[in-house]
């Protein structure tokens, strides 16, 4: 017979006392009411999140109700006309205001929910807690032409690095061959004016706001790097902080920020260096021409890549490594020369005509630090390059060097470049070493290049650990002749003609270093003993 609830009981084990507390048993109507009121409370809060997709529910049901199944096709109708005169009249702003959040929510629903617990799981991201699965949540799905950006908050203790390590995995988890982790959102703020710009502006406050907790991971759906892209407009006076240079992943334009900075370009043979530097050359043509910008080139491969455009140039130097080794010394006398004009007044150089922006450009600077065979002359070169990366940012003497092997012995103060591109690599380990530790893991999967990716490479820009995915455009020969035609260097940028002469000369024969006479390898003993055997005079 089974006991009442809360009755005392007495066991002969033990003398043992055992007390049954009585349960609370909640009546049918209370349980009802109370899952009622929790559902209620879910779905209002469901009804504040998603306004748009309420208001179009209760607008389409209105409808149906005043004119029937006319009142549903006659707008549906109305919208796709709008919407397509909208696309053709400016696809962009469609994409971002239209048909990027529909088809973001679609994507959420049908391929990422579906598949989120599984995904999750298999690469390793779900935790477990009081014996039951956490999972990160799926906050948001944003959409445009070619990518998804996946709006995700992380289970607690997790930290964007843990996403970064399965950066690959996640990608084929979802179907997909490249993605992206970035801890912040990996768009910049628009730049707002006109009548609403005030209130714009609070609004970006809160999208682009601080948000540790979340993480945000880019699935790139469509890929738009394969078509070949096309040579930027020159400007008439260049941006120096925005310098159009490449095709980005979301069909938007990479700029470069060349002001304050140097810029380290690694890449294998035939990995499109040369679209890298030449966009660069396109993109600062208004500036070189006015006198803004001075280009001084060091190009050792005999001018193979470089000479072409020779009239852009105020100082260059392909032939002779002393020239280029004046080359950079005379680069630390402007930077010199600029530190004691400007010690005390300003912080950072601002470029002027009568104060310009000297670049200075190598083509394949392994040949200067490492292969050269003067060991004096290497020195020099060295010497002089430290200095100008170490302190030429601020003063306005840059450094734009590219290279194919990135190596400490071949380049020993690959640190001191802010801004780092990576084209395609033979090894994975020659990301880390252009990119920094740790940034393939982040997505940029550099020795992955298809053949056809040539100029696609990841940047790596000062303060933002995450690399982007672009593919800088191409300038043919042509293109470079109608440069150096239309965008020529002043007559007094530099000694244009005397440089010529210089390069003419041959390279001076170098006499061999005299060596000193050296023995045998043997003891003073046993060369006495071997030299009584023969019959000599012992030493």
């Amino acid at each position: 017979m089974r006991r009442p609830r809360g009755e005392v009981v007495l066991t002969t084990a033990g003398d043992l006392l055992v007390i049954r507390p009585k349960r609370f048993v909640l009546p049918m109507w209370a349980v009802v009411l109370g899952l009622v009121l929790r559902w209620f409370a879910r779905g209002c809060w469901w009804c504040l999140r998603h306004p748009v997709t309420v208001g179009l529910f209760v607008l389409a049901v209105v409808l149906y109700a005043d004119y029937g199944w006319a009142g549903l096709v006659v707008p549906l109708v109305l919208a796709s006309a709008v919407s397509a005169v909208w696309r053709w009249r400016n696809e962009a702003s469609w994409w971002r205001w239209c048909a990027g959040p529909l088809l973001g929510r679609f994507r959420q629903v049908f391929v990422y929910r579906r598949a989120w617990r599984e995904a999750m799981t298999l690469c390793g991201l779900a935790e477990t807690y009081e014996r039951r699965a956490v999972l990160p949540e799926l906050l948001r799905v944003r959409s445009d032409q070619a990518l998804d950006v996946l709006t995700i908050r992380m289970v607690r203790g997790q930290t964007p690095a843990d996403f970064q390590q399965v950066t690959a995995n996640l990608a084929y988890a979802f179907g997909q061959r490249h993605a992206r982790v970035y801890s912040e959102r990996p768009d910049d703020p628009p730049t707002r004016t006109g009548y609403w710009a005030l209130l714009l502006r609070l609004v970006d406050q809160v999208r682009f706001r601080d948000r540790p907790t979340v993480v945000y991971l880019v699935l790139v759906r469509t890929d738009a790097l394969r078509p070949v892209v096309a040579p930027f407009d020159a400007p008439a006076v260049p941006d120096l902080t925005a310098l159009p240079l490449a095709r980005r992943e979301d069909l938007g334009t990479w700029s470069l920020h060349l002001l304050a900075t140097h810029v380290l370009i690694g890449g294998a043979t035939r990995s499109g260096k040369g679209s890298v530097l030449w966009s660069l050359v396109r993109s600062l043509a208004g500036g070189i021409t006015s006198g803004l910008v001075r280009l001084w080139v060091i190009d050792p491969k005999g001018g193979m890549e470089f000479a072409m455009g020779r009239p852009l140039f105020a100082r260059f130097a392909c032939k002779s490594f002393e020239a280029m080794a004046d080359l950079l010394d005379e680069a630390v006398m402007v930077m010199r020369e600029r530190q004691t004009r400007l010690a005390g007044t300003v912080r950072v150089h601002t470029p002027t005509e009568a104060d310009p922006l000297v670049v200075v450009v190598i083509d394949e600077m392994a040949a200067l630090t490492a292969y050269l065979q003067d060991v004096d002359l290497r020195k020099r070169i060295a010497g002089s390059l430290g200095l100008l990366l170490s302190q030429g940012a601020g003063v306005g003497v840059l450094v734009v060097a590219a290279l194919q092997d990135p190596r400490k012995e071949v380049l020993p103060f690959r640190d001191l470049f802010p801004t780092r591109i990576a084209l395609g690599l033979t090894e994975a380990s020659q990301v880390d070493l252009v990119l920094g530790d740790g940034a393939r893991n982040r997505g940029a999967l550099a020795d992955q290049m298809p053949r056809w990716a040539k100029g696609v490479g990841y940047v790596i820009l000062d303060g933002t650990p995450e690399p982007m995915r672009v593919r800088f455009s191409y300038v043919t020969d042509d293109h470079i002749r109608d440069l150096a035609r239309q965008y020529p260097a002043p007559a007094d940028a530099a000694d244009i003609l005397a440089q010529v002469g210089r390069e003419s000369i041959p390279e001076p024969v170098r006499l061999p270093l005299p060596r000193k006479p050296s023995g045998p390898l043997l003891p003073d003993a046993l060369r006495n003993l071997l030299d009584r055997d023969n019959g000599g005079e012992p030493r």
